[in-house]
């Protein structure tokens, strides 16, 4: 498959403090070392803990924030060194579906003029032409062509986030960020929303990178899955093979989280010792290290390379690529 998006050695440091009141300055490494690849028609999920980075990530590809280090390249084209204009057209074809669907509205404009502006701003539509898109961009998503003259107080989460989708697919994207587009909404809207997305994939041959921290939506939109432990990618795989037989102990151990609909089934849960580190202050070799049940003596030193385990599958670990036999 042709790759669309293709991202290597992505990072984001930010500095903090340093001034009167806020302490000395120091480092925060929020995206460490990043790759992966998108092609075209694929949902790669990004997954991980709240502030693992991966929201980071998603606003990075767009230069929403400035990356440290490392290449985007969009359809061949480097992002990283666009210039505003070009970055601008960029911008048209790669679309933010955010998590809060009534924070990402202007609440001061109605539908209408929140679809409205977009195509004003980027085609060369006239008004009338603008007028029959946003009706046909309403219809995409399944709201009446009447919702146009109303505001975003007037619906429902699971509605407003059907206008905030509607409002990336005006200018016709190829790929859509997807920053954890169903988590503020109730699971009945969940599976209605993640339902249209999966509808409008097939349809508009589209393009995701779908982050979120719920694995059991990631089981039901993801083709590839990418695990994300503080800044940096532990293992990718496709999403079946990673649910069957995932290799990370991180991963396992997000897996087995996950709530098991059977009152008869006792879940064999991987409890994680201690709490996330601080991004300012990551462990040495591998960030997981001071978490993990198998840890062992390279892992406190030596920083795992996400490596093959089969052509398909990626993991970063002492543990599958250097055996405690030969480390001994």
């Amino acid at each position: 498959m042709t790759a669309l998006l293709e991202v290597r050695g992505l990072s984001k440091t930010f500095r903090q403090g340093g001034g009167l009141l806020s302490g000395p300055a120091h480092s925060v490494s929020a995206v460490d070392d990043v790759s992966f690849e998108i092609a075209e028609g694929e949902t790669l999920s990004l997954v991980g803990e709240s502030g693992c980075g991966k929201s980071t990530t998603g606003r990075l590809l767009v230069r929403l924030i400035e990356p440290s280090a490392g290449q985007v390249r969009f359809a061949g084209e480097d992002v990283t060194a666009m210039a505003p204009a070009a970055l601008q057209a960029l911008r048209r074809k790669v679309q933010i579906i955010f998590q809060d669907p009534y924070g990402s509205l202007n609440p001061r404009m109605s539908v209408r003029q929140i679809l409205d502006e977009p195509l004003r701003l980027n085609t060369e539509l006239d008004r009338v032409g603008r007028s029959r898109r946003i009706a046909e961009l309403l219809d995409q998503v399944g709201l009446p062509a009447r919702a146009a003259d109303r505001y975003p107080h007037e619906f429902s989460g699971g509605q407003r986030q059907r206008i905030g989708i509607a409002r990336a697919l005006s200018v016709r994207p190829k790929l859509l960020i997807c920053d954890e587009p169903v988590s503020a909404l109730d699971v009945s809207v969940q599976a209605q929303v993640l339902n249209l997305l999966i509808e409008l994939q097939r349809e508009l041959r589209l393009s995701y990178l779908f982050i979120s921290h719920d694995l059991t939506v990631v089981r039901l939109v993801a083709t590839r899955i990418a695990v994300m432990y503080l800044g940096r990618i532990v293992e990718t795989a496709p999403a079946q093979q990673l649910f069957e037989a995932p290799q990370h102990p991180y991963t396992r151990a997000l897996l087995s989280a996950i709530p098991v609909p059977d009152p008869d089934r006792v879940p064999s849960r991987v409890v994680l010792r201690g709490e996330l580190p601080s991004p300012s202050a990551p462990p040495p070799g591998c960030r997981f290290h001071t978490r993990c049940p198998e840890a062992f003596a390279p892992c406190n030193s030596l920083r795992p390379a996400l490596l093959p385990d089969t052509a398909a599958h990626r993991t970063a670990c002492h543990l599958i690529h250097s055996p405690r036999e030969s480390a001994s």
